[in-house]
C-alpha cells in the first residue's frame, strides 16, 4: 500500500512537471516580448534613416525593461531571457521582420524621404512605433 501511494506521488510529479514544461512556449513565440523588439527595430531605424525624427531613448529602453519583465512574469529565467537577447539567428530574424514592416508601410531603403514619411506617420497615429520617437 505505502509503495502504491509513493508510485502514485511520483507519478503525479511527473504528470505536473511535464505539464509545466510542454505548457510554456519559447520565448521567440511571445507575441508581445516578439512584437514590442520588432516595433523598437521599427523606430530605431526610421530614427537612424530620418535625419529629423529621433529615438525617445530613455521610453525605448523603459519599454524594453519591461518586455524583459513580461517574460520573467511568464516564468522565463534571466538566462534565456539572456540566451534569447544574444541569439544572433534570432537578431537577424527580428530585423527583417522589423524592415519587411516598414516596407509595408511604404519605406524605400536608401530613400530618407519615406523613412520621414513613415515615422511622421506613425507619430501622428500614435502606434507603438510612433510612441517610440519624436
Amino acid at each position: 500500500m505505502k509503495k502504491r501511494v509513493i508510485a502514485g506521488l511520483v507519478a503525479f510529479a511527473v504528470v505536473l512537471s511535464a505539464g509545466h514544461l510542454s505548457a510554456q512556449t519559447a520565448l521567440k513565440d511571445v507575441a508581445k516580448v516578439r512584437d514590442g523588439i520588432v516595433f523598437t527595430g521599427m523606430a530605431y531605424e526610421i530614427s537612424e534613416e530620418c535625419g529629423s525624427i529621433d529615438a525617445r531613448l530613455f521610453r525605448g529602453l523603459g519599454y524594453l525593461q519591461s518586455l524583459r519583465q513580461h517574460a520573467r512574469e511568464l516564468g522565463f529565467s534571466n538566462a534565456e531571457i539572456d540566451a534569447y537577447i544574444d541569439d544572433d539567428a534570432e537578431k537577424d530574424r527580428l530585423e527583417a521582420i522589423a524592415r519587411a514592416q516598414l516596407a509595408l508601410l511604404g519605406v524605400v531603403p536608401g530613400q530618407e524621404a519615406t523613412y520621414c514619411a513613415v515615422g511622421r506617420d506613425q507619430i501622428a497615429a500614435n502606434t507603438r512605433v510612433g510612441w517610440l520617437l519624436r
